[in-house]
């Protein structure tokens, strides 16, 4: 069984201000997801789907058809591809959109949007975050085991040191776990950042409290496996959600809000599986110059090719 990867590559970074996903950033203008699809194919997987918006989807879909043409699963076969859209009147006939509404419903409604298009185990990523090797080897590896299961999920978790910018402070969810290493709570902590004197503090989102943080402490990057069972559950939560949200204008249905609800339900546990890789990515436009750096450094070291597609 060879597992599928899902990107999440619908949102625009408001914060970076262009579309991140179609960012050249390697030393051949490889982009971010050229580099996690890299490392799927090397752990395993065998098909991805991408979520997208209509707006860009013809553009997106011609450059992932062009740039991998060529590239072979690790039996041989050729990698799969499909497109889903992600929009806001995508939701339950039920329910009416608010016409005022312009924000996205969210990660987790993402996820459901390619519920026809996936029926094996899953990984679901950012499109604008590098992973590293490790981090798809783990996931890529509970996937495969995990293949007739129901009922478990799993998280990548990170080390905080191993996800913060140097241009600023960062919103990180911090993951709490029980001795069977089944996740308990996400807790959100915003700015992220090591202080002048050298420690490492955020705001506890939910205390409103300014505090000293753990750098070994797993985070969340949103990097997580599901096996296909997960869809169901996810939608019956999301129109619970939508009962309560439908004429909020900004309220979003995230994944941790979908896990959390079946844990707490008790109709879903979920791994926290850990990883020694660093993550990165744009989350400021000071982040670019350094993260093009990094993959201009894994060339030179050999840990890509380089051009990484041919």
């Amino acid at each position: 069984m060879k597992p599928t990867l899902l990107v999440l590559a619908a949102g625009m970074g408001s914060r970076y201000g262009g579309l991140k996903q179609m960012d050249g950033l390697g030393p051949n203008g490889e982009t971010i997801i050229d580099y996690s699809i890299y490392d799927a194919v090397e752990a395993g997987f065998g098909k991805v789907v991408y979520i997208v918006r209509e707006y860009f989807r013809e553009q997106f879909e011609e450059v992932v058809k062009q740039k991998y043409s060529n590239v072979k699963c690790i039996d041989g076969e050729p990698l799969q591809f499909e497109f889903v859209v992600q929009e806001l009147n995508k939701i339950p006939a039920r329910f009416t959109l608010n016409p005022e509404r312009q924000k996205p419903w969210g990660t987790a409604h993402a996820v459901l949007m390619a519920k026809d298009a996936i029926k094996e185990p899953f990984a679901v990523i950012n499109g604008d975050d590098y992973y590293g090797k490790d981090s798809f080897k783990v996931l890529g590896d509970w996937l495969r085991a995990h293949e007739n299961t129901t009922g478990t999920y799993c998280i990548v978790g990170f080390e905080l040191d191993n996800t913060l910018s140097e241009s600023g402070g960062v919103s990180r969810g911090i993951c709490s776990y029980d001795e069977d290493q089944h996740l308990t709570l996400v807790e959100e902590h915003h700015n992220c950042m090591v202080e002048a004197d050298g420690v490492l503090r955020a705001d506890n989102s939910v205390t409103g409290e300014h505090v000293e943080v753990d750098g070994k402490a797993l985070c969340s990057m949103n990097m997580w496996g599901f096996t296909p069972d997960y869809f169901a559950k996810s939608e019956a939560i999301f129109e619970e959600f939508l009962e309560a949200n439908i004429n909020e204008l900004k309220k979003e249905y995230y994944i941790p809000y979908a896990v959390d609800r079946m844990i707490k339900s008790n109709t879903g546990k979920c791994d926290v599986l850990s990883t020694p890789s660093r993550w990165f990515g744009v989350t400021f436009k000071e982040d670019r110059p350094g993260v093009v750096a990094k993959f201009q450094e894994f060339a030179d070291q050999g840990v890509y090719p380089t051009p990484l597609y041919k």
